[in-house]
């Protein structure tokens, strides 16, 4: 591979993706020209204190179908084959034991995630198997985000300062990513509400036909029976 291609990755349970997912990635894609964007849904994220709604395989088919579109996406299952908890440090790893280097990787996260970082299994070497990408998010902003773990601000930088040379970095985006969460999709589809907008059409559709988080095909009319 090409030594000078950049390769962003955007972790996550996708329980549903939704636009502020895709929004990040995009923010990251274009403002620091990344190759290509791989979408990687999570096993069994640490983070959570409970286990993901829907199973792997429906999560992995909804990112594949919010992205179908996106020449330059792809979903890899790189996490979902590996059992027990899902670890970003193992990933990366795992990564450049495929030949890609820590300056190559691009790692995309919102503000939210970037501000629990030193909670991270292995923090701070985790850092340093990538350069990080920091997306801001409604809720938190990228000043308050870093502010939590000032011993890392000498590594910190803008778009416009960043140096691939230089040893990993973590790279600040101001971006405009819209206001939703996975919780809010399902909740709304829990309640027979509408989620137009917040997640792609063809992910919407999936979510319906397979009655994903009790949703209502409203279409016709029928409720939903067990969670698939």
């Amino acid at each position: 591979m090409s030594a000078r291609r950049r390769l962003g990755l955007l972790g996550g349970t996708f329980d549903p993706i939704h636009y502020g997912h895709l929004d990040a990635a995009e923010a990251a894609r274009q403002t620091l020209a990344l190759d290509e964007v791989w979408l990687l849904p999570s096993h069994v994220p640490p983070h959570r204190s409970q286990d993901p709604v829907a199973t792997p395989f429906h999560r992995f088919a909804l990112a594949a179908l919010a992205i179908a579109d996106r020449v330059t996406y792809r979903v890899s299952d790189i996490e979902l084959r590996r059992t027990g908890r899902t670890y970003t440090v193992d990933t990366l790893r795992s990564l450049h034991e495929q030949g890609w280097t820590y300056s190559q990787l691009f790692f995309i996260l919102g503000t939210d995630a970037f501000a629990e970082i030193a909670t991270w299994h292995q923090y701070p070497d985790v850092l340093d198997a990538a350069n990080f990408v920091v997306i801001a998010r409604p809720g938190t902003t990228v000043g308050a985000a870093v502010s939590r773990t000032p011993e890392l601000l000498p590594r910190v930088c803008t778009p416009e300062a960043f140096k691939a040379d230089n040893s990993p970095q973590i790279v600040v985006v101001a971006a405009d990513t819209r206001a939703v969460s996975s919780t809010t999709v399902r909740e709304r589809l829990r309640t027979s509400q509408p989620i137009d907008g917040l997640v792609p059409p063809a992910v919407e559709h999936h979510i319906v036909t397979h009655h994903l988080y009790k949703a209502v095909d409203h279409l016709h009319g029928e409720s939903t029976g067990p969670i698939s």
